[in-house]
């Protein structure tokens, strides 16, 4: 079952009006959750400490004046208007800007990169269409791009910018599940004594999370069509709660929408309206969602949903509750100006089982965007490789990563067992989303001169505006680091270290990798049989190399005098594109001549791509190899014997190439043979008493004018090395850092790196190949 080509397909698909509408409705559950529940803590956290409500109504109506104006800047115009148009291939977040700008400027971090990968469709979308653009572009932008290209310094300071944005929104899926859940919950307060009530909601928030996190696995797509109604009931609930508190209680709130209500709230309170600018800034979290899960579904759905209900419904609820708040002035505790004082009382019950309901799927979606955007970093190298769940055979994206899943849920109740107030998780919840909005400000405005080749005003007026907007919230946040906005920056300077360890450990091994490799000459000096006993069965030996032989088979041949009769030396690599077409998918090409049947195969995947699991992998794989031989014998291309620059052929997965070699394998080898095709299988064996079933594999070939009778017995040979089974020989390095290295580098390669190699899945993670089927070979790399 391949799911992305399906989601492909789905992408490329010309979209109805009802397509529209239908991802515009179920959207609304999955992107807009967080952003819906942000008016439970927004007034409360505003109103915790800096600034106190007063009869003048100048403080609540100064709040409702940067509310509604932070919303219209940030998310309609920055986000709606702007940042969605820069998609990847249709995928957004940070790493979609990160990636957008590796294949513009040539700033990739991946070592294994080829020119062959420039050549895939998806990579040069958007660059041919651009090319007139590219030509006429102004001179700023090329000296900008040859700088980044040059200098390596800039390349790793826009990975770690890169980086950073992604560890701030981890830290996010710690913070917004603990503050969503916690002010849903604290609903009680109100029913239940003083004294009583704290009582009641650290453990009541605490069992939710904890089913929440336990739940995971099953993944969301079996109670993900409840996510949509909980969301627009919620919307419509808190949109008519605002309505009645604006016509029961002030109709003439709608004045405070004005900005002269900023000047007067800041000229009021001064700095302390200043410092309690990080609660307002809340109603903005969530907002980077509409961009992060722009993949699964596109721009003028999610743009429908937050221009014609979203937004409208949030302006309603923050008018409705400063209309309340306008006419009551005694405030005996700070839950008395949180969300429930203002909705009626006969009404607060309900309202409390729908929030609940809404921050369990406000915290659902960030968890999962935690699931996929740590999946994008382990594809590009940046993150160790981690056990990757596909929860949905037919959803695209639905993945569950049982370790970071663990680990949040963890994190999350440390969190709200240890603050226990959403004033300090208000606090550190808005580190971490300003955080996130100002690394996808400053990757903008590259993107808008490298990408979409606009003028250099443009780029700056994009920064200067929406940069100074966000740096006034960061500055304010900041200022709260002793009070609970240290927590972000603690979890991502810990996420950060270990991406950056990881990194700096893969490219070192990578560069041991390449100055160690064997030449083809050396392995041909060895003979036909390379000097050793050629056993029946395909060898995959797993290597980073896209050419050359790996030590790793250097140091295993000279320990073990037997290899198999098909070699395969295989690459599996990330390219910087969401998703890899599947008649693009390998490259296949020869390692000498063609009697030592040894090829080598380069498997690409998109960081948002599907890896296959074992038996459909080895069965694409060895069907692409057979693809390859015919194809060579019928174009009469083949490389020439021992030629070290080895020619590489593009070659899709079986279902790809429609009139091309078919793998057939199991108990319809009688079936008749369609018309125009040739069957090819392996030798018959001789009959023995009590003997296994053995897999039988044919290849269905098309009928191919005077095929040659070595192109035929090299296939034939390949079925026959496909029955008899696909052995894994996969490299295990010990990484150490050489005698006289300074001491970050042995820190971070004894210590950093070889903890996390120990502590994490091994080189297997990548092909999920069976374990009785595997042979690591260990090797110390000496970096």
């Amino acid at each position: 079952m391949d799911i992305e080509s399906r989601s492909y397909q789905n992408t490329v698909k010309k979209e109805s009006w009802r397509t529209v509408l239908t991802l515009a409705y179920q959207s609304l559950g999955v992107v807009y959750g967080d952003l819906s529940i942000s008016p439970l803590y927004v007034f409360k956290s505003t109103f915790a400490e800096d600034i106190q409500h007063s009869d003048s109504n100048e403080e609540i109506f100064g709040v409702l004046s940067f509310i509604f104006w932070t919303i219209t800047l940030v998310p309609l115009f920055k986000y709606v208007f702007i940042v969605l148009r820069a998609d990847d291939n249709g995928e957004g977040g940070t790493f979609a800007l990160y990636s957008l700008l590796c294949r513009h400027a040539r700033v990739n971090s991946l070592p294994s990169c080829q020119l062959a990968d420039e050549q895939l469709i998806e990579y040069k979308t958007e660059s041919s269409s651009s090319a007139l653009e590219m030509m006429t572009q102004s001179g700023f932008a090329a000296r900008l791009k040859s700088t980044l290209e040059k200098q390596r310094v800039l390349q790793k300071v826009l990975l770690v910018l890169a980086l950073i944005g992604t560890c701030m929104v981890i830290g996010d899926g710690v913070l917004t599940p603990a503050i969503s859940v916690f002010s849903a919950v604290s609903g009680v307060e109100l029913s239940t004594a003083k004294e009583h009530h704290k009582y009641i909601e650290v453990p009541a928030a605490c069992i939710i999370l904890i089913a929440l996190f336990a739940l995971q696995h099953y993944g969301t797509h079996k109670v993900g069509f409840l996510f949509a109604p909980v969301i627009l009931l919620w919307l419509m609930c808190i949109s008519a709660i605002g309505v009645y508190n604006i016509i029961h209680w002030n109709p003439h709130v709608y004045q405070a929408l004005s900005p002269y209500y900023m000047y007067k709230f800041l000229k009021k309170t001064q700095s302390r309206g200043w410092m309690s600018l990080g609660g307002i800034l809340l109603c903005i979290t969530g907002s980077e969602a509409m961009f992060a899960d722009l993949g699964h579904f596109s721009q003028l759905s999610i743009k429908i949903a937050f221009t014609s209900l979203v937004y409208p419904s949030l302006i309603l609820a923050y008018m409705g509750q400063a209309a309340y708040l306008s006419q009551h002035h005694v405030i005996e505790s700070d839950y008395n100006i949180g969300f429930y004082v203002s909705v009626p009382e006969k009404l607060r019950w309900p309202v409390l089982v729908i929030a609940i309901l809404a921050a369990v799927v406000g915290s659902q979606a960030i968890i999962t965007g935690t699931f996929s955007i740590i999946k994008q970093c382990s594809a590009l190298g940046c993150f160790p490789k981690v056990k990757i769940v596909h929860t949905s055979s037919k959803i695209h994206g639905q993945i569950y990563i049982p370790e970071i899943n663990w680990l949040l849920m963890v994190l999350c109740l440390a969190v709200t067992i240890g603050f226990r107030d959403t004033k300090r998780l208000g606090n550190a919840s808005g580190l971490a989303v300003i955080t996130v909005m100002l690394v996808t400000t400053c990757l903008m405005s590259l993107v808008i001169v490298l990408c979409w080749h606009k003028n250099i005003l443009f780029a700056i007026a994009f920064v200067v505006f929406f940069g100074t907007i966000e740096s006034l919230y960061f500055t304010a946040s900041l200022i709260k680091f002793l009070e609970g906005a240290w927590v972000p920056v603690a979890l991502s300077l810990c996420f950060l270290a270990a991406m950056c360890t990881w990194h700096y450990g893969t490219l070192k091994r990578y560069e041991f990798d390449v100055q160690n490799k064997v030449s083809v000459n050396w392995l041909l000096s060895l003979g036909q049989t390379l000097g050793i006993k050629r056993v029946r069965g395909v060898g995959l030996i797993h290597t980073e190399l896209v050419s050359g032989v790996p030590a790793i088979f250097s140091h295993f041949v000279t320990n073990l005098p037997a290899f198999h009769q098909v070699l395969v030396f295989l690459c599996v690599k990330s390219v910087p594109v969401p998703h890899v077409r599947p008649e693009e998918r390998f490259l296949v090409g020869r390692v000498g001549p063609k009697q030592y049947r040894m090829y080598r195969c380069i498997v690409r995947y998109g960081y948002r791509d599907v890896h296959k699991d074992d038996i459909e992998f080895e069965g694409d794989l060895v069907c692409s190899i057979a693809e390859f031989v015919r194809s060579e014998a019928a174009t009469a291309v083949a490389a020439s014997d021992g030629d070290d620059d080895e020619r590489m052929s593009v070659v899709g997965t079986c279902s790809t190439y429609m009139q091309g070699v078919e793998d057939h394998e199991g108990s319809d080898l009688d079936d008749p043979d369609k018309p125009g095709t040739s069957e090819i299988r392996s030798p018959k064996a001789k009959k023995k008493k009590k003997s296994k079933v053995k897999k039988k594999v044919r290849f269905v070939v098309p009928e191919t004018p005077k095929i040659e009778k070595e192109t035929r017995e090299e296939l034939m040979e390949l079925t026959e090395a496909r029955e008899g089974g696909v052995a894994y020989i996969m490299g295990n390095a010990y990484m150490r850092a050489k005698h006289g290295s300074g001491l970050v580098k042995r820190v971070a390669i004894n210590v950093g790196y070889e903890f996390l190699r120990r502590n994490t899945r091994g080189p297997r993670t990548a092909l999920t190949s069976p374990h009785a089927s595997t042979l690591e070979v260990g090797m110390i790399y000496h970096v």
